[in-house]
């Protein structure tokens, strides 16, 4: 009897699929969400998960492992669906959280994951980068060497950053700390830094006004703006710095140099209290965790300048932080002041006084960047600053109607012109050379005789002798000075 063949169709498929199956034992995982609420969720089971260990939930959203119970998981949520239910089976990702990285995401506007909020195609995602990583190894760093440079005239003369630096800004709300940072990051273009800027729980309109200034200044084509707005899942809010700090990462180990701006910590603080409240950790100092100076610290010690073996690169961070009435020992501020290599300080009453940027000399501090700064630079700034402390102890007695001697009195005429020369616009960097023109000239008394009414007059004539004269940094002070009185003499072109 002949065999008989079923005839080629569903049945067919079926009986070859039976046929060629075998069997085999497939062990995993499988746990279920017990509450939601408030971006975060409660799940039972998965035994073998670790903290920062990626969920996947059956409605598609994700969750990352945030704090581990004897009985439940706390999860911090990624993705808001709204379908996400107590029941919901949950498995563990066999992917860790990463993020695209590389020179694609120049010019873009990203959520902390990676995905495009500008309108734009998605991020090529071939490469990757966890957002928690470790900071690099003592062994691997390298001591800060190469100046960043501002373009504000207090910053680069009188608190120096240097590339691989942790520099903090600190101040009360509307003093201009965002302002610095984004005066530092439009003066980068032409310097060979590329730049990531991140927004913590700000609003929206400061979201929009942020990124336009930046694509007006041109300074969007080296930058990636990195967005967790205030309407955010917490979880978002939380991981935007560590986001920002894989894409410069990035950069810093292909031996290129990169700056980050975290605006500001003060919101990411108040965001990890907020999880950890929830996830019934217990309170610390102003209701903070214990864990916030390590949370902070970790993304903090990230940025450093690698040894040559490693390319060289650098990743600058200028964290910003907000006091409260200036408050700078407050809890949050004390902590990032100990983490950092040093900070700028904005004062109320210099801003009530006119004098922009607010900064603080007295209370602002670089403890590293000196060592970076040119030499010429370091010279003539340290022979300014000596001048302007001593003007600002006379000018307390003239407060009081004290009768100061004639060459105090000098001191002082002195030090309100280099008070006006030291007061700056916003989004108007200057060059080095130009700084260097103008302490050159002040530090010679050519600028003595200056009423302060015309010191803006006379530094935008300086300014453009300055790049005709086609002067560098690495003239020598004679050099400097000869040019200068020239010029203070005649107000005219190069001799």
């Amino acid at each position: 009897m002949d065999e008989y063949k079923l005839p080629d169709g569903p049945l067919t498929r079926q009986a070859e699929w039976l046929h060629d199956y075998r069997p085999e034992v497939r062990i995993g995982e499988q746990g279920r969400v017990v509450s939601v609420g408030d971006g975060i969720a409660w799940v039972a089971g998965l035994p073998t998960a670790a903290i920062d260990d990626v969920l996947d939930f059956a409605d598609g959203s994700q969750g990352l492992v945030f704090d581990l119970n004897v009985e439940l998981i706390g999860a911090i949520l990624l993705h808001a669906t709204g379908q996400l239910t107590a029941g919901t089976t949950v498995t563990l990702s066999p992917n860790p959280l990463s993020l695209p990285v590389g020179d694609d995401l120049l010019g873009r506007v990203i959520d902390p994951l990676g995905n495009p909020l500008d309108g734009g195609p998605a991020p090529d995602s071939n490469r990757r980068r966890r957002l928690q990583g470790a900071s690099p190894l003592i062994v691997e760093r390298d001591f800060v060497h190469q100046p960043l440079y501002t373009g504000v005239k207090v910053i680069d003369t009188l608190i120096p950053i240097g590339r691989g630096q942790r520099q903090l800004l600190v101040g009360d709300e509307g003093l201009g700390r965002s302002s610095l940072a984004l005066d530092t990051v439009i003066n980068q273009r032409g310097q060979d830094i590329l730049c990531v800027y991140v927004l913590i729980g700000q609003k929206r309109s400061t979201v929009v006004d942020t990124i336009s200034l930046l694509r007006d200044k041109g300074a969007l084509e080296f930058s990636t703006v990195v967005v967790a707005e205030a309407s955010a899942l917490p979880g978002l809010q939380h991981l935007a710095p560590f986001a920002g700090c894989a894409l410069a990462e990035c950069w810093m180990r292909a031996g290129r140099h990169a700056l980050v701006v975290y605006d500001d910590l003060s919101t990411h603080a108040k965001t990890y209290r907020e999880l950890s409240l929830l996830l019934r950790r217990p309170p610390g100092r102003e209701a903070y965790p214990g864990d916030i100076f390590s949370v902070h610290a970790g993304l903090l010690e990230r940025a450093t300048c690698l040894e040559a073996g490693l390319g060289g690169g650098s990743l600058t961070a200028l964290p910003i932080v907000e006091t409260r009435l200036g408050e700078i020992a407050a809890y949050i501020p004390t902590n990032l002041i100990s983490i950092t290599d040093g900070q700028i300080y904005l004062d109320a009453e210099l801003f009530s006084a006119g004098f922009r940027p607010a900064i603080d000399i007295g209370k602002s501090v670089s403890r590293i960047g000196g060592r970076a700064q040119h030499a010429h630079i370091k010279q003539e700034a340290g022979r300014m600053k000596l001048d302007y402390l001593q003007f600002l102890e006379l000018e307390l007695f003239t407060r009081f109607g004290a009768r100061l001697e004639a060459e105090m009195e000098k001191s002082i005429r002195r030090g309100r012109v280099l008070r006006e020369i030291l007061k700056q616009d916003r989004l108007s960097p200057v060059s080095i050379e130009f700084e260097m023109a103008w302490m050159v000239a002040f530090n010679d008394g050519l600028l003595d005789d200056l009423a302060p009414a015309d010191v803006n007059a006379t530094l935008e004539d300086l300014a453009q002798y300055t790049r005709s004269s086609g002067l560098t940094l690495d003239e020598p002070h004679e050099r400097w000075s000869q040019m200068l009185k020239h010029w203070r003499d005649n107000e005219a072109g190069p001799a």
